[in-house]
This record gives C-alpha cells, sequence and structure tokens, in this order.
C-alpha cells in the first residue's frame, strides 16, 4: 500500500484540490476517502445554492485517483484515462460532499475504479462514476490485491 503521506501529496499538487478546500480522510488498500466543504464560490446555481457539477466532478476524479494510489500495484503517479458521472440529484445546499472511491482491478498498466459522493444526508448519491486510470511506475505488475 501506498503510504497515505504520498496521496496527501497527490492532492496538495493538485491546485484545484487545494483551492476546493480537499481533505483526504481516510486511504487504504485501494480505497479513498474524500470530502470537500459547501462553499458559495462552488455554487453553480445562485438561486438554489446547489453546488457545481464541475466541482463534484473534480472530487470523484481526484478520490479516484487516490485510490488507484493506495492500491497493492503501488502506482508512483496515475492520470484519469476515462472517467463516467452521473449525478442523481442536487448536493443539499450548505452541506460537506464526501467521495468514496474503491479500486476494485488493476492490470500492469491501467486500474478501474467506482466511486461515489454523498452529502452529509448520507441516502442517494449526489453523483456516482467509474473509470480507467493509469498506473505508472507500479510495482508487481500490478496484479496484486483487490480484484485480482
Amino acid at each position: 500500500m501506498t503510504d497515505p503521506s504520498t496521496a496527501q501529496r497527490f492532492i496538495e499538487a493538485i491546485p484545484h484540490s487545494q483551492a476546493l478546500g480537499m481533505v483526504l480522510e481516510d486511504l487504504g488498500e485501494g480505497r479513498a476517502v474524500i470530502s470537500m466543504p459547501w462553499d458559495e464560490r462552488f455554487v453553480g446555481d445562485p438561486a438554489t445554492g446547489v453546488i457545481s457539477g464541475g466541482a463534484v466532478s473534480a472530487l470523484l476524479d481526484t478520490c479516484c485517483g487516490a485510490a488507484v494510489l493506495s492500491h497493492a500495484a503501488a502506482a508512483k503517479g496515475t492520470a484519469t484515462l476515462d472517467l463516467r458521472i452521473d449525478y442523481m440529484r442536487a448536493a443539499k445546499p450548505g452541506q460537506r460532499i464526501t467521495a468514496r472511491a474503491e479500486c476494485y482491478h488493476a492490470t500492469r498498466t491501467v486500474a478501474f475504479v467506482r466511486a461515489t459522493a454523498h452529502d452529509e444526508d448520507e441516502g442517494l448519491p449526489v453523483a456516482t462514476a467509474a473509470g480507467a486510470f493509469t498506473i505508472e511506475g507500479g510495482r508487481n505488475g500490478g496484479q496484486r490485491g483487490a480484484g485480482k
């Protein structure tokens, strides 16, 4: 597993992650949890106060990348190859959004990840994601761990 500080540095190195106030909540074994506070600057619809889909997308993408970095394939870097996001409902204004991602399968060069984003109500997800990410500089051919 990747040292949590590696994933934290990954998040800190991405300017939009810092701008969006993302916080690494948990990391390990191909899983990551990252949260983002509600902020008026991220509102997509001023009439309702709903956070923009772009901010939610950035949160899900970053969380998926962190999950890849914590996978047993021990990627030293990653990039998004493909990411599909399905928006299920608007996040409640004023509530923190938390993304949870799992790297469920990895080959030598590609990791497959799924994720959800919830607001504080934890009911129906705000959005779900499924994607493919590069595994850069991984060890053991990327075949160990989750999803063998």
